[in-house]
């Protein structure tokens, strides 16, 4: 069977399971389960699951029920029966260039000027995941020297989100403010050996003569004129901007990167942990060159848009200071297809009300998806399957990260009732029952739930608007009932019997006091509001479960009327 028609049956498949809406989600999680090597592919396959996906959803359920007797296990081919003993590959990171056992040092280099997404913990757990491959290091190097935007909050935040979420434990956590000496001595060091001077031109000026490939007077200056320039910099002397220090390279390089970089600025803005103490700034390619190699950095391993213009002035300036060059390692840039990243863009949306903060559901930030539940496993497994070998840029289905986190709930996330925007129904004749529910359908240790029901029963409002006359419905685990106009008449309590005649089922909850009011939030902000079974109250924050019929939940406070969730995935 090929692709289109694999897709189409495990989408009915999922239609028939939740009454004629199949989710693209649990479809890609099938369809990469039979055929891992089309994650390779996952923007094109993708593209094609939804637009089956839309045409099942669309197709009559009587007509979807038709074909489905016509395809359903028995008649599918072997290779589309899940092989029951089929053994996991392990996964492992490719090999690393120049790598010795006991002595690669891989570093994550984020500034503190905003929240870790996605992307950053790709990068991120590449270096971790090399550095313990080959029982190595992996330092944590905040490049906290941009005043203006760097803070303690951000930084606090990026350790527990390596720490508390990722479960990254780096060997050393270093902040590259605590080096400004150290780095001031380099950049001294530059200037003695006529690498360096200090540059009067204003920014535009400097602009327009990088660009022509034209050297200013400044450039002319004798190393003992720049040293008494360097240190007046250095004393405060200067306003913003007045100056800076720019690395004597090439200006008529074809690199315009290589053409007199700034490589130290002032800036008076106070630092959150340094305040005023000092005025001089290094520059992002002058503080990674002196810092990978302060601290023996063997592996750069960075995303591919980084680019080799930038990697040539970073080895300038290691070669004119006599340190040793770094082996680097690139790979595909991670993009979540829709979603937004830039730290910029966040502030936009947040200062304009558009989202709630940093941890927003409809974000992709580290905090926003701890929140929502997606846990780190899911984001291992994306290093692992995405791009390692990879030299372009990845962009990735929001759905590929549902399905792999899916998978890994799934046999862990204990089930329970939640019932959204409940409708109450009486149901004639229904003999009192307390009907036992396991807590998680494939691990019976676990252990059950028991209900206690009589003739009420509270049903999602949905459901209820699906009724029809003349139906058989099957309250999940529990009783059969049939619609006679607006009554609703006991039928029976065999599973059989509702496999044979049965038109829909759905889940339930008892009526009773001892229920649970619940808030779940929806990735689009809003709000779903309902009442979940007692059993509930022994959740802990923090807890994944699934409720039934409805998905992936995870329990984000405890308030005093209610429990408050977040949707994770269904």
């Amino acid at each position: 069977m090929d692709l289109k028609h694999k897709i189409r049956f495990f989408s009915i498949e999922n239609a028939i399971k939740f009454n004629g809406k199949a989710n693209p989600g649990a479809v890609i999680g099938k369809i990469i389960s039979e055929d891992p090597e089309l994650k390779k592919d996952m923007a094109a396959v993708s593209k094609q699951i939804n637009e089956i996906v839309n045409e099942v959803n669309k197709t009559n359920f009587e007509k979807l029920k038709d074909e489905w007797e016509k395809i359903k296990p028995k008649d599918v081919p072997k290779e589309h029966k899940p092989k029951k003993e089929e053994k996991e590959n392990k996964k492992e990171l490719p090999p690393l260039e120049g790598a010795v056992m006991g002595e690669v040092v891989t570093r994550l280099p984020p500034e503190p000027s905003k929240y870790n997404h996605i992307g950053h913990a790709f990068s991120f757990l590449i270096n971790y995941f090399y550095a313990k491959k080959y029982n190595g290091k992996c330092l944590l190097k905040f490049e906290d020297t941009n005043p203006e935007k760097c803070t303690q909050e951000f930084v606090d935040a990026m350790i527990e989100d390596l720490t508390g979420y990722l479960d990254i434990k780096p060997d050393k956590i270093i902040l590259i403010s605590d080096d400004m000496e150290y780095m001031y001595e380099q950049a001294k060091r530059l200037i003695e050996l006529k690498k360096a001077y200090v540059c009067f031109c204003d920014r535009n000026k400097m602009q327009d003569q990088r660009h022509q490939g034209i050297e200013c007077e400044c450039r002319k200056n004798k190393a003992e004129k720049n040293i008494k320039l360097w240190e007046d910099m250095l004393s405060k002397k200067y306003k913003e901007e007045e100056c800076t220090l720019r690395l004597k390279a090439d200006m008529q390089s074809e690199n315009q990167v290589m053409r007199d970089p700034v490589i130290f600025r002032i800036s008076y803005t106070p630092h959150f942990k340094l305040g005023n103490k000092y005025c001089v700034w290094p520059l992002y390619d002058f503080e990674n060159s002196v810092e990978d190699s302060k601290y023996g950095v063997t592996h750069v391993l960075r995303s591919i848009e980084f680019g080799t213009m930038r990697a040539e002035l970073q080895n300038f300036i290691k070669d004119a200071l006599g340190f040793k060059r770094q082996i680097v390692k690139e790979y595909g840039r991670f993009n979540i297809q829709g979603a937004i990243s830039q730290g910029r863009e966040i502030r936009e949306l947040i200062e304009t009300g558009k989202v709630s903060g940093w941890d927003d559901p409809s974000l992709v930030t580290l905090k926003a998806l701890k929140r929502r539940g997606i846990v780190k496993e899911a984001i291992y497994d994306l290093v692992y399957e995405v791009g390692l070998s990879s030299n372009t840029s990845k962009s990735i289905d929001w759905s590929l990260i549902e399905s792999i986190n899916r998978q890994i709930l799934d046999p862990i996330a204990n089930r329970y009732f939640f019932v959204d925007d409940p409708v109450e129904i009486k149901i004639e004749d229904a003999p009192k029952l307390k009907p036992e529910l396991k807590l998680h359908p494939e691990h019976p240790e676990k252990g059950k739930r028991i209900f206690e029901t009589h003739d009420k029963f509270y049903i999602a409002k949905s459901d209820h608007e699906r009724f029809k006359d003349k139906y058989l419905i099957r309250l999940m685990d529990c009783l059969n009932f049939e619609v006679d106009g607006k009554k609703f008449i006991f039928h029976s309590r065999e599973h059989d019997e509702y496999k044979e005649k049965g038109k829909m089922i759905i889940h339930w909850l008892p009526v009773s006091k001892e229920l649970v009011h619940v808030e779940i939030r929806m990735p689009d902000n809003s709000i779903r509001k309902g009442l979940a079974e007692h059993g509930v109250k022994n959740l802990r924050v923090g807890d994944n479960i699934q409720f039934a019929r409805f998905g992936f939940c995870r329990l984000d406070a405890i308030e005093k009327d209610k429990l408050v969730f977040w949707f994770t995935n269904k």
